[in-house]
């Protein structure tokens, strides 16, 4: 190995779908936030604490997934005028770029929602030590954090309130929490 060559630190990790959840909030009526999660997410994670260009993130989630604890408001969600699950059936970010930020990292990338691809930049934080479960699996798990403005993915269903302001509002705030598995 020559001096400018630097020994790989590149872990590759799947995403554990049982424990992961992609969770959002968005306000209702302009006073108070609705919650929901989607319970299917996939995906792998290549990670380099020594070499960042060499990390990278596929995730993917199932949109038909999403509970919001009102059955109704979930299969409105499903449905045409928002994320349409029959046509567009999983929502997918990928990676371009992972840099440190503070205590954490930040992944710049692209995620498709509704057939759209916006860049959105997802803070990282929570990123544990790698552990061993009690079954000997290398587990690690990490944070990961995005506002998005739901129309620019062309989710721009709303109506107008009488005293003014919309029933949904646009800002969508994305927590995904993750487990992963060494590959």
């Amino acid at each position: 190995m020559t001096a400018t060559e630097t020994k790989s630190t590149a872990a590759t990790y799947t995403i554990d779908p049982q424990h992961a959840r992609a969770h959002f909030k968005v306000r209702h009526l302009m006073i108070a936030w609705v919650r929901g999660e989607f319970q299917n997410v996939s995906g792998t994670v290549t990670f380099d604490p020594k070499n960042l260009a060499a990390s990278s993130i596929v995730a993917k989630i199932d949109a038909s997934t999403i509970k919001t604890g009102v059955d109704d408001r979930d299969t409105h969600l499903k449905s045409a005028v928002f994320l349409e699950v029959a046509k567009f059936p999983s929502i997918e970010f990928r990676s371009t770029t992972l840099r440190a930020k503070g205590d954490g990292y930040e992944a710049v990338g692209e995620l498709t929602i509704h057939g759209v691809s916006k860049p959105v930049t997802l803070a990282i934080e929570d990123v544990s030590d790698e552990t061993k479960d009690p079954w000997g699996n290398t587990k690690r798990g990490a944070t990961a954090t995005a506002k998005i403005n739901r129309k620019d993915f062309g989710l721009a269903w709303n109506a107008a309130l009488e005293t003014g302001g919309f029933v949904v509002g646009d800002d969508v705030h994305i927590t995904i929490e993750l487990e992963l598995t060494k590959n």
